[in-house]
């Protein structure tokens, strides 16, 4: 019994030492850090449009004032055929000429059913549509049943909007199969755009993306041929932008859900495609 009593002393005896010391230690940290509340410190404007406006504008010299600038650069596309529909993406992060990753996950799995791809601010994509997807689970046990792709664009478009002018950086596609309705695409974007449409492709890589898909398109297409066209067309706007680049993933939305179908290191798409006298400047 002594010996557990002693026990417990010396343990009190600890605890209030290193409650001592730890009063000193913030009885010795200067005024304004001591007196900090324990919570978030929220941004100091009260009107962030009006900030956001002068820092992407820039009021003054580069040197003293310079322009806030997003810096960033994708490919991705969405197209719908008589077997559901194709997403293809890069996997790239660049900021500017510098190449942050080249295995990003721009194709972000919303739920079994709902695919949704990212181009614009990498944050603001993946930190939305994740809460898109948290937003359609609460959906389905709400109402026993899945959400549509048009409710889930919209829930998504309406978070953007209530965002605009706050600096958000984002556009995307959400891609599903919707029971008696089919397969549905829908593009949004932070500036409140929301379009519904058979093909889309989104990103700085875009232009050159839409030229191979916009040639090789047709609605009767078997799944290998759907692939191989989205395959394609990510590869050749990697080769002309170099914000694009890294792997090519491609996706498949049939009406029981999603499949990936293939990811593919861009290099070796380069030498399939040279070697097939498929690139400008290569022979067979």
């Amino acid at each position: 019994m002594a010996l557990a009593l002693s026990n417990v002393s010396n343990a009190f005896g600890r605890e209030a030492a290193r409650h001592d010391r730890r009063k000193k230690a913030t009885a010795e940290l200067p005024m304004e850090l001591a007196e900090v509340p324990m919570n978030f410190l929220l941004p100091g404007p009260n009107a962030p449009e009006e900030f956001l406006a002068g820092a992407f504008s820039g009021q003054g010299d580069s040197d003293n004032d310079p322009a806030l600038k997003f810096l960033h650069g994708t490919t991705t596309l969405g197209f719908v055929f008589s077997g559901g529909i194709i997403i293809a993406v890069d996997s790239r992060a660049s900021m500017g000429s510098y190449v942050g990753s080249q295995t990003v996950k721009k194709c972000i799995e919303i739920t079994p059913y709902l695919l949704g791809t990212m181009a614009g601010g990498a944050a603001d994509c993946m930190f939305w549509e994740r809460h898109l997807g948290r937003l359609c689970r609460l959906y389905e046990l709400r109402n026993k049943e899945r959400i549509t792709t048009a409710a889930a664009s919209k829930l998504l478009h309406n978070i953007m909007y209530g965002y605009k002018g706050h600096g958000l950086s984002m556009g995307t596609m959400i891609a599903g199969w919707d029971k008696g309705l089919g397969p549905n695409l829908y593009y949004c974007d932070s500036e409140g755009t929301r379009v519904k449409g058979q093909k889309f492709s989104v990103g700085s890589g875009s232009p050159y993306a839409y030229g191979v898909l916009d040639q090789g398109y047709k609605f009767d297409m078997t799944l290998e041929e759907a692939c191989d066209l989205g395959r394609r067309s990510i590869y050749h706007a990697t080769f002309r932008d170099a914000m694009s680049g890294g792997r090519v993933s491609v996706y498949h939305v049939r009406e029981d859900g999603w499949d990936k179908i293939s990811m593919d290191d861009v290099e070796g798409l380069h030498w399939k495609y040279a070697a097939a006298g498929e690139i400008a400047g290569s022979t067979k």
